[in-house]
């Protein structure tokens, strides 16, 4: 069991290269659907929509970029450092994902001020993981959650706003994700890292399929 500054990181060779398949297979999946939505965008989007989807391409791909690098990297300084990134980066992949279903309905003063919300958080949660690494663990999961599960309060207007389509897939990837939060914690599960990362990836993967469908229905198709 290897151990930097108190945190410990109790993989074996096997759980390391099973973990880094899962996040490499994200990774390229990221770069391929960012591609394609961005290129979406550009051609039949308005200007903001073409901006809510560089915001979500761009902080999918550096998501589950970060979080190889982190998973992969050898225990030493540097993955201590990389760690405040990885742990970061999911603040902005919550708020990034938001963004795209919040912007179709920004000129409510309501959504736009969730807009703002969720990007407030999202910098506040960065703060907390920057500022004080290894510790408030347990507060920064329920945060992770909490922010991920506070479109319930806007779900009714945003539902006038996006299709049925994306709602239903919206909350199923949250569904998801939630479920891979019990591999997150239990560490004492072998393998428990890639099972976990793969609940993130299958997530991720339903809910670009919410932002892509968001983007292919026109309004009246809602």
């Amino acid at each position: 069991m290897a151990e930097y500054k108190g945190i410990r990181w109790a993989y074996d060779r096997y759980e390391v290269i099973a973990d880094s398949i899962v996040n490499g297979v994200g990774v390229i999946l990221a770069l391929i659907g960012a591609t394609v939505l961005i290129f979406y965008a550009t051609v039949w989007s308005s200007h903001g929509e073409i901006a809510a989807a560089w915001i979500y391409g761009v902080g999918l791909v550096l998501t589950l970029g970060m979080s190889f690098t982190y998973n992969l990297w050898p225990v030493s300084r540097t993955k201590w450092f990389l760690r405040r990134f990885d742990h970061s980066f999911i603040y902005v992949l919550i708020a990034a994902t938001y963004t795209p279903f919040l912007e179709r309905g920004a000129q409510d003063p309501l959504l736009f001020a969730m807009l703002i919300a969720v990007w407030v958080f999202a910098a506040f949660g960065i703060v907390l993981k920057c500022l004080f690494p290894g510790r408030y663990d347990k507060v920064a999961i329920l945060l992770y959650l909490a922010m991920g599960w506070s479109g319930i309060v806007v779900a009714k207007p945003v539902s006038t706003y996006i299709p049925s389509a994306s709602m239903m897939l919206i909350v199923i990837g949250g569904v998801i994700y939630s479920l891979g939060v019990v591999f997150h914690v239990w560490e004492k599960l072998r393998f428990q890292n890639a099972i976990w990362h793969a609940f993130v990836v299958a997530a991720a993967a339903v809910h670009y399929s919410a932002v892509l469908t968001c983007f292919s229905l026109s309004p009246e198709n809602f």
